[in-house]
């Protein structure tokens, strides 16, 4: 192992990030309120790898995907687990996120230097709340369904463009397949992949520019 290790640490220099992170400099005014921005990245994780899990199981069709979802919670070793973490981190996620907001905002974590990382962390915010938008959809129940016709209709109030965005969301003039397989989509490849890259840049600021002071 030490050899495998040596050849590792030749390339990559491996003992000296590990340095970095481990003697990086704590603020001593650093209490548990701080702890909620870690919280919601261990949310993301469970997410991704409970959500990953279902994905074996779940059929994105109109007529097959609330029986997939039924399948799972009954019939699919600890099934109902996997989707009972997914659902409850999903909510714990929202919950910490608003926290987490709320504390930046009251310290001033948002002031200069760190007016970038605020922005990253506008957008990791509502990239949380697409991801419950298109996951509230997926089960296509009676709730899913018209929880999508409303979210989706909302844009056809704005002048001129409103109808496009309303078929370019739906897939279609009305909700149907389009829609679920746009939705399904969204939250399993496109939102997962951009809240990476930018959860990625939120911490390498972080990281750039430390914790912020007390006021």
């Amino acid at each position: 192992m030490g050899k495998v290790y040596d050849w590792f640490e030749e390339r990559l220099e491996i003992q000296a990030i590990a340095d970095d992170i481990s003697s990086k400099y704590v603020p001593p005014h650093v209490n548990i309120f701080y702890c909620f921005g870690g919280i919601v990245f261990t949310c993301f994780i469970f997410q991704v790898a409970s959500g990953f899990a279902m994905t074996f199981y779940y059929r994105p069709t109109v007529t097959e995907a609330f029986s997939s979802v039924e399948y799972i919670m009954t019939d699919v070793n600890l099934g109902w687990l996997v989707r009972s973490i997914h659902r409850w981190s999903a909510s714990m996620m929202v919950m910490t996120m608003i926290l987490h907001s709320f504390r930046v905002y009251l310290t001033g974590g948002f002031k200069r230097p760190r007016e970038l990382t605020w922005v990253t962390g506008v957008l990791l915010a509502v990239l949380t709340v697409s991801f419950g938008v298109t996951g509230y959809s997926l089960p296509w129940d009676q709730v899913g369904f018209w929880a999508v016709k409303i979210v989706t209709g909302v844009p056809d109030a704005i002048p001129v463009v409103g109808s496009g965005l309303v078929e370019a969301l739906r897939g279609d003039v009305s909700v149907g397949q389009n829609t679920l397989t746009r939705f399904y989509s969204l939250h399993t490849f496109v939102l997962p992949l951009v809240t990476a890259v930018a959860m990625l840049a939120h911490f390498l600021m972080i990281r750039k520019q430390g914790i912020s002071g007390p006021l």
